[in-house]
């Protein structure tokens, strides 16, 4: 696994004015440790992450920590009639801040790993590796750690290799207690198993697995309601049953031992799956339905979880925002066959993930001019000229 020491990612991150500081005489010479970064707690990071490291790579992985790259033995891909590699890259947002102001750092992986491999899921791909990058204001090696144990973790959950990562120090740039997580992933799919909008068919069923809470998307706003509630994170919520920190903090749900069971399972049968993350529900459905199709979720087919009703009545925040912004208690939406939907259903619950039929799809009613008037309908989204989605009725 590569992942250098702070001054392989650093040479040009010293922040401005350190140059002048005061502590250092111009005699004694200006150091790399003067100007703010700590090699040595760099190295230290890497021994105390490099046991749940290795628990996540199989014989695949070749090399060690401290390489300038990770290597990954693609040999099984001649297996393939026609591999495809599915790639995505993604961060953590602003849910960092509630993991800094709680000194909590173990769980934010489980988010780095649901945004970034569960992207690539969706389309049908097996997850094969991931690299992971983490810039700070100052290295704490503890708090590196227990970042990178909590990516491991994910990646061992989800059956992906940790082959690679940075942690770069930015003094200045960032303030000592800050940091800020991304990564990437690849994985890999049979060119005819791809999933997506080509498989949907009118007469679909849409079917929701249920989210684990906020997961990662909407903490801009989320952080700023609570800041203008003026609520403490260490506030006992009894509609939350903890605290309001514990409740933000919760690990986003990874979906991909699930998308890939059924994959596997069904078939055929499996058409489409949507990641709800930034946009919402409804936009991130649209973009994995083609023109021409609709599809229709009722909002009374679940029960709206607590957190989401709070930002909502603490901000007043208009429902139609909220639905744009969070996932509202879906984490993951699948479209199948009709025929399989009760299977599908049934498979989801006995492996623990919540799930329910939400909805169905049909030919466009052409609500299409609607999309612009009406916020409970949306047709396509995020440059995707795709199909559109109903939001009809209330929460249960």
């Amino acid at each position: 696994m590569s992942r250098p020491h702070p001054a392989a990612a650093t040479e040009e991150s010293t922040a401005p004015g350190t140059a002048g500081n005061t502590d250092v005489s111009v005699a004694q010479g200006i150091t790399y440790a003067s100007a703010g970064v700590d090699v040595e707690a760099g190295d230290r990071a890497v021994e105390l992450m490099k046991d749940a490291v290795r628990a996540t790579q199989g014989p695949q992985v070749l090399g060690g920590v401290g390489g300038f790259a990770g290597l990954y033995d693609a040999s099984a891909l001649t297996g393939y009639r026609k591999p495809l590699l599915a790639t995505s890259t993604d961060g953590v947002g602003t849910k960092v801040a509630i993991a800094q102001a709680l000194d909590v750092h173990h769980t934010i992986g489980f988010d780095l790993v649901g945004m970034v491999v569960d992207d690539i899921v969706v389309v049908g791909a097996r997850p094969l590796f991931m690299t992971d990058y983490i810039a700070c204001g100052r290295v704490v090696p503890e708090r590196i750690a227990d970042i990178v144990r909590g990516i491991a973790a994910a990646c061992e959950q989800t059956g992906t290799a940790l082959v690679g990562g940075e942690t770069a120090e930015h003094p200045g740039l960032l303030a000592p207690n800050e940091y800020d997580v991304a990564g990437a992933a690849t994985g890999v799919v049979e060119a005819d198993r791809v999933l997506g909008p080509d498989r949907a068919r009118a007469g679909d069923v849409v079917i929701g697995l249920g989210s684990s809470g906020l997961h990662s998307n909407g903490y801009s706003l989320v952080r700023r309601v609570i800041n203008h509630a003026g609520w403490a994170l260490e506030r006992q919520v009894s509609e939350l049953g903890r605290t309001l920190g514990e409740e933000l903090l919760e690990p986003t749900r990874l979906y991909t031992a699930d998308i890939l069971d059924l994959a596997d399972a069904l078939g055929d049968g499996l058409h489409a799956v949507s990641h709800v993350t930034g946009g919402g529900l409804a936009a991130n459905l649209a973009r994995v339905l083609p023109r021409g199709l609709t599809a229709t979720v009722d909002r009374a087919t679940w029960q709206l979880p607590p957190v989401f009703a709070l930002v909502g009545q603490l901000g007043g925040v208009p429902q139609p925002d909220l639905e744009r912004t969070l996932n509202q208690g879906v984490g993951m939406v699948v479209v199948v066959a009709e025929d399989v939907a009760d299977a599908v259903v049934a498979r989801l619950r006995a492996r623990g993930t919540e799930a329910w039929v939400m909805g169905h799809v049909d030919v466009d009613a052409d609500l299409a001019p609607m999309s612009a008037h009406d916020p409970d309908v949306v047709q396509g989204a995020k440059g995707v000229d795709g199909g559109t989605v109903r939001l009809v009725n209330r929460y249960a």
